[in-house]
């Protein structure tokens, strides 16, 4: 089946870390530029975070940039979104999808930054 599957999301405080993993099954991951979204409640869907794939260049969202990081192991099909200094505007359900022939979404996985 081919298909994405987020984990790692939590509960955090603010300034703490969590470390996101994207699962892709059923395709050659390799050959797809990855990207990580978020949806907080009452707003729209937004991009965070995107790995080409080999070489890896990545892009980041100006407000995470310097605190999120975006990694991928291709020999694991999956790609991180390491994330720290986390602020609650960080709180969102964040997603994973393929930049070209994006999948349907998944379920995503619930970050909460809340004291």
């Amino acid at each position: 089946q081919v298909q994405l599957v987020e984990s790692g999301g939590g509960l955090v405080q603010p300034g703490g870390s969590l470390r996101l993993s994207c699962a892709a099954s059923g395709f050659d991951f390799s050959m797809y530029s990855i990207q990580w979204y978020r949806q907080a409640p009452g707003k729209e869907r937004e991009s965070v975070a995107g790995i080409s794939s080999e070489p890896d260049n990545v892009v980041y969202l100006a407000s995470v940039k310097g605190r999120f990081t975006i990694s991928r192991d291709n020999a694991k099909n999956t790609v991180y979104l390491q994330m720290n200094s986390l602020k609650p505007e960080d709180t969102a359900v964040y997603y994973c999808n393929r930049i070209q022939s994006p999948l349907e979404w998944g379920q995503g996985t619930q970050v909460t930054v809340s004291s």
